[in-house]
């Protein structure tokens, strides 16, 4: 049974895209996220001179591009990276309420963050290493795998998505074979001017590209389009390689809609909700939805 939980999110100043401090009911954990322009008074507050770890995010030279750090009072390790990193626009503090973590909880929590963030390949990390997990007591470790599974909670509802693996295990053979009613979830999309041929399901409210499905070999569309960026990096990644003329998914990977998908399969924008239909090939993404509905409020 999937239980729920409360976050409670307080916008210091009243403003959405201001600092905000978020925490779980019963979680000793405290995240603070501030813009890069106010970090003099985030860096004022309390809890930055608590032990723990930080994330910095920004735009780099490649895309989307991040930092992870721990420290003793990470106040004094942000400084010290607005001095020397330009590219960064928004920061991360995380500690604890009662600024009980040490340093080895700091640097454990750092280690499995970039290890994180690493299998989800969205970001490029500055950090020059991949530490390993530090030791800790069997008492130690479970307590701050608690604390990460409330934090990997928590970032995504503050927008920070850089540890969500979005890699599923689907393949093509079971999800051909697997029961529902007449394969409704199931979706393909075909381009034959370019010979691409792909197919995806929807599986616990994602929609998911399977593995062995086609995609462009490059982007052909407007260099602003919205997903020109992930097509790159799944291509970077390894999540799609080189196969003749085009490119194939090597693992079945989750995307945030149906478009997207279409737009990163077609190397250019595309209305994922009619270009993808049925099996039997007689329904748009659109039409099945709105079928489905309809029949739901009957």
């Amino acid at each position: 049974m999937i239980k729920g939980r409360s976050l409670h999110l307080f916008f210091i100043e009243g403003k959405p895209d201001g600092m905000l401090t978020a925490e779980v009911f019963n979680w000793t954990g405290h995240v603070l996220r501030t813009p890069r322009t106010q970090l003099r008074e985030a860096l004022a507050r309390e809890q930055s001179g608590f032990t723990g770890i930080y994330l910095l995010i920004g735009e780099g030279e490649k895309g989307p591009c991040a930092y992870i750090g721990e420290g003793d009072c990470i106040r004094d390790r942000i400084k010290s990276h607005d001095a020397k990193k330009d590219w960064w626009e928004t920061a991360v503090l995380v500690t604890s309420t009662a600024n009980n973590l040490n340093k080895a909880h700091a640097r454990y929590l750092e280690a499995r963050l970039i290890s994180l963030a690493l299998n989800a390949t969205h970001h490029e990390l500055e950090n020059g290493n991949s530490p390993s997990v530090p030791s800790l007591s069997e008492s130690a470790t479970s307590d701050m795998e608690v604390f990460l599974e409330n934090l990997l909670i928590v970032l995504p509802a503050i927008g920070i998505d850089i540890f969500k693996d979005k890699k599923r295990n689907i393949n093509i053979a079971s999800e051909q074979t697997s029961s529902g009613i007449g394969g409704e979830t199931h979706f393909i999309l075909n381009t034959p001017k370019h010979n691409i041929s792909a197919k995806a399901t929807l599986k616990e409210g994602e929609f998911v590209v399977i593995k062995g499905s086609d995609a462009r070999n490059e982007w052909t569309g407007a260099n602003h389009d919205t997903y020109v960026a992930l097509h790159k990096k799944l291509i970077e990644s390894g999540l799609l390689k080189p196969n003749g003329k085009l490119h194939t998914f090597t693992e079945s990977y989750a995307f945030s809609s149906p478009t997207a998908a279409a737009a990163v399969i077609n190397g250019r924008s595309t209305n994922g909700r009619t270009a993808w239909k049925t099996p039997d090939n007689k329904k748009t993404y659109a039409e099945w939805e709105q079928e489905k509905l309809l029949h739901e409020e009957d």
